[in-house]
């Protein structure tokens, strides 16, 4: 019998000798995080962080991601429970100060927001069994934020048992979301710390007596392009200050856009830049690649259009786009010069919107631009709603309107490529219809004037007939 018991205790003593205490307590406790190889903590998916992201709190989790901090909570509750107060969606959204808002999501304030988001959690478990009794005065929890003077959060409850965080906040959802590594309780607003408010009543204040005021653009008339005057208060009965026509005026006036002055110091434009800008502009915009590639290409014609927009001249480039642009033929395309004179075509030198031109299309029916294919011009009516462009088959609609508008070029997107009217109805000369010969017409002579009142008088004594000379003439 003894022996049996010294074996046992030997058997004892040697599983502890080889599993240390520090193992056994690590194997009793729950695994709510693991370490990797390199150190990093790895959150299980009942953390109580898991729960919030995938929890009813969106606007909360948003913040929380917004200020960079989940890592901060995951080291955090690595270590130890955490109790999580989390305002109430209707509190981020409705309850709170937009400006208060914009302040906390600017990319400047991002220590504040921080701030803000770790002064609502406690590293502690506090549940609701936890929590102070009526009669006994209120319990004191530290914060996560470390840099507020006044880093605490008092527990209390009131007579009529309800709870309250901070003497502010009610708890309308205790024990909200209940995990081993944590609790988070709902509550009804949102709880500010002192520096947060501090940090942000002084940049209201700034923005306040700052000594210019922000004020909006100027106001330009689209009819007479001139700035606006502020209207003066028109006295009770006075008549309209414009005149009904000019009330119920379609639009904008006819005129080109302005453009603007002088771009530089020596007064001059740079209009190769500007060229490169507007390719590069169509490379990004997508779907007008073969264009781009042929204005690159045609060096000749990048550099004159440079040198027009330089010299103070303004263009309207028709752009067709790529499927357009895969609708030309080789016959098209082989002639020396030929791509040159089509994009000619669809240059026209003013500078027109996409507005302005419907405008005018609207208000006149067709409009003829000139082209840098002189003498050739451009057609334009409205169709559908749009601008039309072309006669006939060769026809194309404005697509993409405003792809590029600087005050000195400006890029209209079409769905066709423009031939001039000539082209396409030019026929060949051996099937020109022959011009009839014209038939020689002899005129007849006339007679004399005495002779005719010399036969008109014979007439009237009745010796007509016996003259030759008037029988001659007859």
């Amino acid at each position: 019998m003894d022996s049996q018991i010294y074996g046992a205790l030997g058997i004892f003593f040697f599983i502890f000798y080889l599993i240390p205490p520090a193992a056994i307590n690590a194997a009793e406790l729950p695994q709510q995080y693991t370490k990797s190889s390199s150190g990093s903590t790895q959150i299980n998916s009942n953390s109580v962080l898991v729960a919030l992201l995938d929890s009813h709190y969106t606007e909360l989790s948003e913040l929380v991601e917004k200020a960079l901090l989940l890592q901060t909570l995951e080291e955090a509750v690595s270590r130890h429970n955490i109790t999580i107060f989390a305002p109430s969606n209707e509190a981020l959204e409705r309850h709170l100060d937009p400006e208060f808002k914009r302040f906390l999501l600017e990319p400047g304030n991002l220590k504040s927001l921080q701030n803000l988001l770790l002064f609502h959690i406690i590293p502690s478990r506090v549940g609701s069994k936890e929590w102070p009794e009526e009669n006994l005065a209120s319990v004191t929890y530290e914060t996560l934020c470390v840099e507020e003077a006044e880093n605490h959060l008092p527990l209390t409850r009131e007579e009529s048992g309800e709870k309250i965080v901070a003497g502010l906040a009610k708890v309308i959802r205790p024990d909200d979301v209940i995990r081993p590594d944590g609790l988070i309780h709902g509550i009804e607003r949102l709880l500010v710390p002192r520096l947060v408010q501090e940090e942000f009543n002084r940049r209201r204040s700034l923005s306040s007596i700052s000594a210019v005021l922000p004020e909006g653009a100027p106001v330009v008339d689209p009819r007479a392009h001139r700035l606006k005057k502020p209207a003066t208060p028109a006295p009770a009965g006075a008549p309209p200050a414009l005149p009904v026509y000019d009330a119920m005026a379609p639009g904008p006036s006819l005129a080109p856009a302005p453009a603007p002055g002088p771009g530089g110091p020596r007064h001059h434009f740079d209009g190769e830049n500007q060229v490169k800008d507007f390719i590069q502009t169509l490379l990004h915009y997508g779907g007008y690649n073969e264009l781009a590639d042929i204005l690159v290409n045609l060096t000749s014609l990048a550099t004159e259009m440079g040198k027009l927009v330089s010299e103070g001249y303004v263009l309207t480039v028709l752009a067709p786009n790529d499927e357009a642009m895969a609708k030309l033929t080789t016959d098209q395309l082989s002639d020396p010069g030929a791509p040159e004179q089509i994009m000619y075509y669809h240059l026209i030198p003013e500078y027109q919107t996409e507005e302005s031109m419907y405008n005018s299309v609207r208000r006149f029916g067709k409009v003829q631009y000139d082209t840098l294919r002189l003498p050739h011009k451009v057609v334009a009516e409205e169709a559908d709603g749009s601008v039309k462009f072309g006669q006939g088959e060769e026809s194309a609609y404005l697509f993409d309107p405003d792809i590029y508008t600087d005050g000195r070029i400006s890029v209209q997107g079409i769905d066709g490529v423009l031939f001039p009217l000539e082209q396409s109805t030019e026929k060949p000369a051996s099937k020109v219809a022959p011009v009839p010969p014209t038939k020689k017409v002899v005129s007849e002579q006339r007679r004399g004037k005495l002779l005719e009142v010399a036969c008109r008088i014979a007439g009237a004594f009745g010796q007509y007939s016996q003259s030759t000379s008037c029988n001659m003439n007859l």
